[in-house]
């Protein structure tokens, strides 16, 4: 699959998604970890070392979504958005990924959550995955929820007080499944 893809936002800026580049890493991190500081999310407590962040983000397939070239005003903040794509299960059931992702929170609503999503979907089906599972979708998170279902996920279950989120309210967390498309 080439890449970089491109997409014009609803801002009317034009951003590209391509893996992610070692100089990118940190500014990554940062907003994973910021992410992760809202509680509201992802299951991990305390911001990621740069150690962890590798093992966690960058142990399989990476991408970013920046701004493309010299365009828009989001310039000083390339990274708008990123994601993952890794393995969900080993041996007989490792053809089905899993895939996580953050988008800047001031430009949240602005399209780059879809334009991941349709693009994790044709680049887990030219890595040879055939699904995704989404193991903990808190339920909560009412934007996440609603693009996965745009795209074809079902919700096939759910662990009870799954996630304590930072105002220490315990939430459901969904399970999501959904067949990846070819290109």
């Amino acid at each position: 699959m080439d890449l970089p893809l491109y997409k014009v936002l609803k801002n009317g800026t034009t951003v590209e998604l391509d893996y992610i580049k070692n100089q990118e890493y940190e500014d990554v991190r940062k907003l994973l970890n910021y992410v992760i500081d809202e509680g509201k999310t992802y299951p991990q407590k305390q911001p990621l070392s740069q150690s962890e962040f590798a093992a966690y983000w960058l142990s399989k397939e990476a991408f970013v979504v920046r701004v493309s070239g010299d365009d828009g005003a989001y310039k000083p903040q390339t990274i708008l958005g990123s994601f993952y794509i890794k393995s969900n299960f080993p041996g007989r059931c490792s053809h089905i990924c899993n895939a996580g992702f953050i988008v800047q929170p001031g430009l949240r609503g602005q399209g780059i959550g879809r334009f991941m999503g349709e693009s994790m979907l044709l680049i887990a089906a030219h890595l040879g995955y055939e699904a995704v599972i989404f193991n903990l979708v808190f339920e909560t998170n009412i934007p996440s929820i609603s693009l996965w279902q745009s795209l074809g996920f079902d919700i096939i279950g759910s662990i009870p007080n799954a996630a304590k989120l930072a105002d220490g309210k315990l939430v459901k967390a969904l399970i999501m499944y959904g067949e990846v498309g070819g290109e």
